[in-house]
């Protein structure tokens, strides 16, 4: 065996043996004892109404909860953990003005409310507004990207919500 083949086995072994790798196939931080999570359908208040929001955002919230935790999605209001809230906005707003003071984008932004529940640990409840938005050109057709953009701004507030229910970002 030649010296350069020893040193890149040498490293390696150093590697495996120096360096532990710790993962979690939940992606959160999931109390040991919670084996259920109850999330309501999110009701629109927004005073501008996507009708199909609604179950669009619960649906995506169930599916982020589902994919990154063990835990299993009841129907019923009693779960060790608790996802409960509504849609309180849902806007589109101009955000580049170009020189004839029309529109050159504009952002469509969702905002939800959530209140959490943690039953092994109150200190974890909060309540917490979220809000994310995506911007689009004002010469696109709004209704013909309206769903990719509502799906956009679903993953990132899905996300976010995750992240401070589960992860404790």
């Amino acid at each position: 065996m030649d010296c350069r083949k020893f040193a890149v086995l040498l490293l390696l072994s150093l590697c495996f043996v120096g360096c532990r790798l710790s993962v979690s196939l939940t992606g959160g931080d999931v109390d040991p004892r919670a084996k259920t999570v109850y999330v309501q359908t999110f009701r629109n208040n927004a005073s501008l109404v996507n009708p199909t929001l609604s179950q669009e955002f619960t649906n995506a919230l169930k599916d982020r909860i589902q994919g990154q935790t063990p835990l299993t999605i009841i129907d019923v209001p009693n779960g060790d953990y608790s996802v409960e809230g509504e849609i309180t906005g849902y806007t589109i707003n101009p955000v580049a003005i170009q020189g004839n003071e029309t529109a050159a984008m504009n952002r469509l932004t969702i905002t939800v409310n959530v209140r959490f529940t943690n039953k092994f640990d109150e200190n974890k409840d909060f309540e917490q507004s979220f809000s994310r938005y995506a911007d689009y050109s004002s010469s696109q057709n709004f209704t013909a990207i309206e769903g990719n953009l509502v799906t956009e701004i679903n993953d990132a507030l899905t996300e976010d919500i995750f992240n401070k229910a589960f992860v404790n970002w």
